[in-house]
């Protein structure tokens, strides 16, 4: 069965929002080292501490964010985040010293709307579409980003860095829009555990060590991301003599070949039941990669070879993770582990842009790629030990609502059926989570237990 017409609007326009508000963020990724130097103030430092603050103050709130729209509503909360988030562009746009452009930077942050988007897609799309759902909301981040490697340099050659600040407020203005006017209004906005964060689940999945291995994964690539950025704009135009309004010209070409590079190897990872090999093998290029940019990072097509290389299992890797998240949490528990590996993501960026700064200050730019090369071991040896993943994938079934003895006995009846792994019944929610092998699963046995078009469920026994 298709989304419904509602469902695709959906869809589509909370990936907008989602994009609209990362394009702006990702816009200043390549290009504000270079601006760095005319602001009141700048050190290296400061200027690493710049590009990467919004990601502790994103790491910090978007699951509060996300708690909070329990209470009073999604698109309160989302409109809320994004004026956050305008305010803080048109506060760096206006800065003049270092520290206002770092104080805008946390502001931007702080306008974490992630989980409350993920919510209000999971309110308004049903469970059988969900999945597809998140995929597009995912795939508008990653084409958000290479438009933003490729734009960025453009537009700092036109209208400067403050410009790009002031069309980052336009762009979050634009978001609200896209919320009054398009996004839909559920009619009941209920905690859906497969795309929110539970309190009482926090200490489980933190306790998961399978999950903080990812977890610390996530971390790990976007602070090697930022880091690099840190210096890369540096390098191709101090190092390689680029000049600064053609530094898109690297960009455009790189992004566009590695993009299906990952494709391939997604398909060896999922369909042939290789993850973790596949996923290994992606961090050692990473690490490569870095090493690469420590070596050549005075030339330009040095430079362009060794992002493509990165990029290639950059995107390999951003597919890859969310992937191990679902396939490793607790059926019930997708969400919370979705919402600590988001924020693990944010608090990446955070780490990348302090400490890749304050090694470009002390040891200089090549002793940033150094690091980024060493993290990406570090992490390969964190790797190697993780348990080969089950190839499962998470389905959820409505039961309709029961008292809690029914929800055991019905969770039983489900783990009985072939090809389910793990079932939990949320009698409260009538929903209930599996973990189910797609090749193996019985189909009509399972669709015993699912209600009809009239909101009844067939005689089960329970």
């Amino acid at each position: 069965m298709a989304m419904t017409r509602m469902e695709a609007r959906s869809a589509a326009s909370l990936a907008g929002i989602y994009a609209l508000r990362m394009l702006g963020l990702f816009m200043i990724l390549p290009v504000f080292a270079l601006y760095a130097d005319e602001l009141e103030g700048a050190t290296p430092a400061l200027a690493g501490l710049a590009i990467g603050i919004y990601g502790l103050t994103q790491a910090l709130l978007q699951i509060p964010f996300g708690l909070i729209s329990d209470h009073i509503g999604r698109k309160p909360v989302i409109i809320f985040g994004l004026l956050v988030f305008a305010v803080g562009s048109v506060m760096a746009a206006n800065a003049d010293s270092i520290m206002g452009v770092i104080v805008g930077r946390a502001v931007q942050g702080a306008g974490a709307i992630a989980a409350a988007v993920m919510a209000l897609t999971a309110d308004l799309i049903r469970e059988e579409h969900r999945v597809k759902a998140m995929a597009i909301i995912g795939m508008s981040i990653g084409a958000s980003f290479a438009l933003a490697m490729i734009l960025g340099p453009v537009l700092n050659s036109w209208i400067g860095v403050p410009g790009i600040f002031w069309l980052t407020a336009v762009l979050a203005l634009g978001g609200i829009a896209i919320v009054v006017l398009l996004v839909p209004t559920p009619a009941v906005s209920r905690v859906r555990r497969d795309a929110e964060a539970i309190p009482s689940q926090f200490a489980s999945i933190l306790r998961d060590v399978q999950l903080l291995r990812l977890d610390v994964g996530i971390l790990s690539l976007h602070a090697i991301l930022t880091a690099s950025f840190v210096v890369l704009p540096l390098a191709l135009r101090d190092e390689a003599g680029l000049a600064a309004a053609s530094h898109w010209e690297v960009y455009l070409p790189v992004l566009l070949l590695s993009i299906p590079m990952a494709i391939p190897f997604i398909l060896q990872a999922e369909k042939h039941r290789r993850m973790k090999q596949v996923f290994v093998g992606a961090i050692l290029v990473v690490a490569l990669a870095e090493f690469g940019l420590y070596q050549f990072h005075s030339q330009v097509i040095g430079i362009a070879i060794m992002l493509f290389v990165f990029y290639s299992a950059f995107n390999l890797l951003e597919a890859i993770l969310p992937s191990l998240i679902a396939k490793m949490a607790p059926p019930d528990s997708k969400g919370t582990a979705m919402g600590f590996y988001s924020s693990s993501q944010f608090l990446g960026a955070f780490l990348g842009g302090v400490i890749g700064g304050w090694l470009h200050g002390r040891y200089g730019l090549g002793s940033v790629f150094l690091f980024c090369g060493l993290v990406a071991l570090a992490w390969l040896a964190f790797a190697v030990t993780m348990k080969n993943p089950r190839y499962l994938s998470t389905r959820m079934l409505r039961v309709g609502e029961m008292d809690a003895g029914s929800a055991r006995v019905l969770s039983q009846k489900i783990t009985a059926v072939q090809g389910v792994a793990e079932a939990v019944v949320i009698g409260s929610d009538g929903v209930a989570y599996l973990k189910v092998d797609p090749h193996a699963i019985d189909e009509d046995a399972l669709a015993e237990f699912v209600l009809d078009a009239a909101g009844n469920r067939p005689d089960t026994g329970v």
